[in-house]
């Protein structure tokens, strides 16, 4: 059966990317288990999972407010659908907790989601005004906000953030009136941080970002680890599908599509696998998955004309071959070397 049109879904404020070439890649009606979709956010790529056929979904989410709008909906599908808080970086242990190891595919939809951006008390946005904080697990949640990182933070440190981060060429310029602007009060607020990273980049002429784009990706990505959650959830999707399962991301920007390709390109058999060198070769070198296509799929010009937010969009996906898992080195995957760990003392 079709999935509804994303028009007639509940909750417009988010469109699902490259809808239908995750459900052919996907084919829910026939995989060989559950399918468990990481990122729930307004629940679009759910609800087209299961009108396609799909017995079973587990919809994972680490912001309790999707959780809380899916309630509206959920109950409609009986046993067929499981909302799970958590993050996508454990979805083998939250799938095993559900009672639906192992899976027949996985879908994660990677970054903010709309309606994050379009509510200003969460702090992802430069265009509304509101507490800087970009948690997505909201504001009472673990870990440093996004105001945390800007007012204490070195200069430095704030510089590596928005380099590697946000590819902010002005990552320098901007963190030092960063620290001059905080000098003078904290930074709060999101536009009080947008208007002082202006004043460090060009305005930007029609239909160019605006100029604290690439510093609120960098700080959202740093707040939520982001990429190491990533890099986990490729890792817990390998261990958690079923011989024949379907792992589809879909990715935003380089820095995320680059750890999803090496990631694909390691576990296709290249590099070695991407294995742990105390393996057994045989084990190693054996492709833990077949890739679906070598090129990343991307939004044709119908989809682009209803959802210009689908014009960055890139799915990658492969199919669980029978070969077991073995631990991922994700040094290989090209994440930026700044570590978390580094940044949980912030904060407190």
């Amino acid at each position: 059966m079709a999935p509804p049109p994303a028009s007639s879904a509940p909750g417009q404020g988010h469109l699902p990317v490259l809808l239908d070439e995750v459900l052919a890649a996907l084919d829910p009606a026939v995989a060989p288990g559950p399918v468990l979709d990481g990122t729930l956010g307004d629940g679009g790529y759910t609800r087209a999972i299961l009108a396609a056929g799909a017995p079973r979904v587990v919809a994972v989410d680490r912001d309790p407010t999707a959780l809380a709008r899916a309630a509206a909906w959920s109950h409609a599908h009986g046993d067929r659908l499981s909302l799970v808080e958590g993050r996508f970086g454990d979805l083998d242990t939250l799938a095993a907790q559900a009672g639906a190891a192992p899976l027949g595919g996985v879908v994660l939809d990677i970054g903010v989601s709309s309606m994050q951006l379009d509510e200003p008390d969460r702090g992802f946005s430069f265009l509304r005004d509101g507490p800087l904080d970009m948690r997505m697990e909201g504001a009472g949640a673990d870990g440093p906000s996004a105001a945390d990182l800007v007012n204490e933070l070195p200069e430095a440190a704030l510089a590596d953030i928005l380099f590697q981060y946000g590819e902010e060429r002005a990552s320098r310029r901007i963190a030092k009136a960063i620290v001059a602007a905080r000098a003078a009060g904290p930074l709060r607020t999101t536009l009080r941080l947008a208007e002082t990273v202006a004043t460090c980049v060009p305005r930007a002429r029609p239909g160019q970002p605006h100029p604290a784009t690439r510093s609120f990706q960098a700080l959202r990505i740093a707040v939520n680890d982001e990429l190491g959650e990533l890099a986990r959830a490729l890792g817990a999707a390998e261990r958690a599908l079923a011989p024949g399962g379907v792992l589809a991301v879909v990715t935003f920007h380089s820095l995320e599509d680059r750890v999803v390709k090496r990631f694909f390109a390691a576990r296709a058999g290249g590099a070695g696998g991407g294995g742990s060198r105390h393996a057994p070769v045989s084990e190693v070198d054996a492709p833990r998955f077949d890739l679906l296509s070598r090129r990343p799929v991307e939004a044709g010009e119908d989809e682009l004309a209803r959802n210009p937010r689908a014009r960055s969009a890139r799915l990658r996906a492969g199919r669980r071959t029978a070969a077991p898992a073995v631990p991922m080195d994700p040094r290989g995957l090209g994440l930026p070397g700044l570590t978390v760990s580094a940044l949980k003392e912030v904060g407190r």
